[in-house]
């Protein structure tokens, strides 16, 4: 499913034709993902563009098996440049850009193939989903929305030295198309030592550096840091809203960990001046409340989290759990304290429809199971 949600005026529709793609991807190292990433989308792009940053394994022999087109830039610590520099080389009539470290399933490629087949000239870019984690049964449990596929002629660039981003403009088309992201190693230090050196140096951080150089702190457990950036992004008042939200739900966590809730309590509530409630927040608050035995405001703010309906154009990070299962499961153990077992059952049924093999659902649904046939033997022999 496809739609637009950008236009500009005044354009005409352009002739339909095949469409012609560029691969552009930078790599150092990657010798044990490459491969397993091209091996998904080779047959699908018309040029293979990769950018080696310096590799010291066997990344460039493996990327020489599938295209002559493979260019060394020095490393800056600069991943806009090197993207810049990939996209620079780029021949075909779009550009597409993965990491290493993403796959395009069997049943995406179907979808990017009808794309590629039916794409209008007029379109400037199409944002796919970005499943950035996954369950033991494959399901997306957080992902985002990205600019994948853009025109090669706009000329759109990269920003940021970390945690860069695309600028685009135009006609932009929302697809349904999910890539994965399936790393095969922890997550570094690399991107926390590249802001730390910025800052060293004295560089002034926009909005959004502020932003993700926090979630770097945080990430890290430096809880107090990321609580000072987080702050200083939300005082410049010119984050995106989903940032901000993101930027509240974190600092509560941060205050939290700290054990400060009632400014963990602050910060959620502030998430709602931005706009209506996310799954995530309520969540947070149902947990809370939960934890201090307040059972029947921890079932209020989960239950709110299941009438919420998660915004399929959303460009900010989603946590598909809290807008899934979660809240059910945990309205099963409100309800259980509060002795209310048959309402207990029917939300872990509802979270079960999702996990059917979570633990925690089967536990509850074999106790509750239990408690219903001894209360029913109970009233039946009360009754005679």
């Amino acid at each position: 499913m496809m739609h637009i949600v950008k236009q500009q005026h005044g354009r005409k529709e352009g002739a339909r034709k095949l469409i012609t793609i560029s691969l552009c991807m930078i790599v150092k190292n990657e010798e044990d993902v490459l491969a397993r990433c091209l091996d998904s989308v080779q047959h699908l792009v018309d040029e293979i563009v990769i950018v080696d940053t310096g590799s010291t394994d066997r990344t460039k022999e493996i990327a020489r098996s599938y295209t002559a087109r493979v260019i060394d830039f020095p490393w800056s610590d600069d991943f806009s440049a090197a993207r810049n520099f990939s996209f620079s080389h780029a021949t075909m009539d779009y550009i597409f850009w993965l990491d290493a470290d993403d796959i395009l399933p069997a049943e995406e490629q179907t979808k990017f193939l009808t794309l590629k087949r039916t794409l209008s000239s007029d379109i400037d870019s199409v944002t796919m989903i970005y499943s950035l984690a996954q369950d033991e049964y494959g399901k997306t449990i957080s992902s985002v929305r990205r600019n994948r596929l853009v025109k090669r002629s706009n000329g759109f660039r990269w920003h940021g030295m970390v945690h860069e981003y695309l600028e685009v403009w135009g006609t932009i088309l929302n697809s349904d198309i999910t890539i994965i992201h399936q790393p095969n190693r922890c997550a570094s230090d690399r991107n926390l030592q590249i802001y730390e050196k910025q800052l060293a140096q004295g560089k002034e951080f926009s909005p959004r550096d502020l932003f993700y150089f926090a979630n770097e702190l945080f990430d890290h457990q430096q809880y107090e840091r990321a609580i000072q950036y987080y702050e200083q992004f939300l005082q410049t008042k010119k984050g995106w809203v989903e940032d901000c939200i993101a930027a509240c739900g974190k600092l509560a966590d941060c205050f939290y960990a700290l054990g400060d809730e009632e400014q963990a309590f602050r910060y959620v509530y502030q998430s709602f001046e931005y706009d209506t409630p996310r799954a995530e927040c309520c969540c947070r608050l149902g947990y809370y409340f939960l934890q201090r035995k307040q059972y029947r405001l921890a079932a209020f703010w989960y239950h709110l989290a299941t009438q919420l309906t998660m915004p399929s154009d959303s460009w900010g990070f989603v946590h598909h759990a809290c807008w899934t299962w979660l809240p059910h499961l945990q309205l099963c153990v409100c309800y259980f304290y509060m002795g209310e077992y048959e309402l207990a059952y029917q939300h872990n049924e509802k979270a079960k429809q999702y996990v059917p093999h979570h633990p925690a659902v089967l536990h509850n649904e074999c106790l509750l199971q239990s408690i219903l046939a001894a209360e029913s033997t109970f009233h039946q022999t009360d009754e005679s």
